[in-house]
């Protein structure tokens, strides 16, 4: 959804300060009708502001430990240099999180990245899924996605696979994010991929098996005004049903705008409206680092299923403030429905703390 083009347009703050305007450069537009093609829209789409490709998941350790797993790349035209020739105008950046839930640890080990593209330090594709920053990759061969990363606390190399179709959000991967349509983003997921490789923690690689999502969205529109932040959450069910919900918060704390995406195990998707779709904070952690207090476990009604979601742990916060200039939770869930357990999923908040401002 369109939450990290709220995120990225921060990257742009410099050209702002310099006294460029954006204003001019025109951004590849979003418009409802328009047939999303695969496998051409794996890959990047260069002429749209922001992009993204996200995947989160639960792994599993030799013997049976939980751990919770993101990997997230950026695309962000920067508006800046765009008729400049030289190889240095920063036309594109690549950006990118990860991070790893560790129970043992408390809290998350998490690394980010940050390059032009260009000169072998970062890049796209187009026509398949593959970016990269330094030595941070994902990579897409028909329904096999490999991801690559090296931090300084932690590293892991894992194999995704989906042996299912994407499920397209919104309205045939149209997905509106406010009243004004003009505030949407091309959207869609795949869910229920499961995971092999090994994830290397204290220098100690480990086999790992798993389950994850994995989102691709891009969108040339910043968030409605009056957007504080927002909630999201991704669920892959034990019956192999999966679910995707979103609400965007104003000032206030009050829903601006919901949405879901249902899966049924038959493959059979249901899109749901903003009136179908609520989210109730039962539980607040506030962090020791940052003061931030975030709601860490909820209760969210979707149609006229409620679901209860707790946190694999509560310290699940990511401080990007080297690249994307934000502190936002995101960690794994566990998700129950009538006070039993049905499956796992991914939590993304953000706004929290103090609104993030441009200009």
């Amino acid at each position: 959804m369109d939450r990290r083009a709220f995120l990225l347009t921060l990257a742009t703050l410099p050209a702002f300060r310099a006294g460029k305007s954006l204003a001019a450069v025109d951004f590849a537009a979003v418009l409802p009708g328009h047939k999303l093609t695969f496998p051409s829209d794996h890959g990047a789409h260069p002429d749209f502001r922001v992009e993204w490709w996200y995947a989160t998941g639960w792994l599993a350790l030799p013997d049976g430990s939980p751990l919770g797993f993101q990997i997230t790349f950026f695309r962000l035209r920067t508006g800046v240099g765009e008729d400049n020739p030289s190889a240095f105008a920063p036309r594109q950046l690549i950006l990118a999180h990860a991070a790893i839930a560790d129970p043992n640890l408390g809290r998350l080990r998490h690394d980010q990245r940050s390059a032009r593209t260009g000169f072998g330090r970062a890049g796209f594709e187009t026509g398949r899924t593959g970016v990269w920053v330094g030595d941070w990759r994902m990579e897409q061969s028909g329904d096999r996605y490999q991801t690559e990363v090296r931090a300084e606390d932690f590293a892991y190399a894992l194999t995704l696979d989906a042996d299912g179709p994407p499920l397209l959000n919104g309205v045939a991967g149209f997905s509106v994010k406010a009243p004004d349509q003009r505030h949407a983003s091309y959207y869609y997921s795949r869910p229920q991929l499961k995971v092999n490789g090994t994830v290397t923690l204290d220098r100690r690689p480990q086999a790992v098996t798993g389950i994850a999502w994995l989102d691709h969205e891009w969108s040339s529109e910043l968030l409605p005004d009056g957007a504080q932040g927002w909630d999201w959450i991704s669920v892959n069910f034990y019956d192999g049903s999966a679910m995707m919900a979103f609400r965007l918060r104003s000032t206030n704390g009050q829903p601006l705008w919901s949405a879901a995406t249902f899966l049924d195990a038959g493959g059979n998707a249901q899109m749901l409206a903003p009136d179908a779709v609520a989210f109730e904070a039962l539980r607040h952690w506030r962090s020791a680092r940052t003061g931030i207090s975030y709601p860490v476990e909820w209760r969210i009604r979707i149609g006229l299923r409620h679901f209860h979601l707790q946190p694999l742990i509560n310290d699940q916060e990511l401080d990007s403030r080297r690249s994307t200039g934000a502190v936002y939770w995101e960690g794994a869930v566990r998700v129950a429905e009538d006070g039993r357990d049905i499956g796992r999923g991914y939590l993304e908040m953000t706004g929290y703390g103090e609104r993030i401002r441009l200009g």
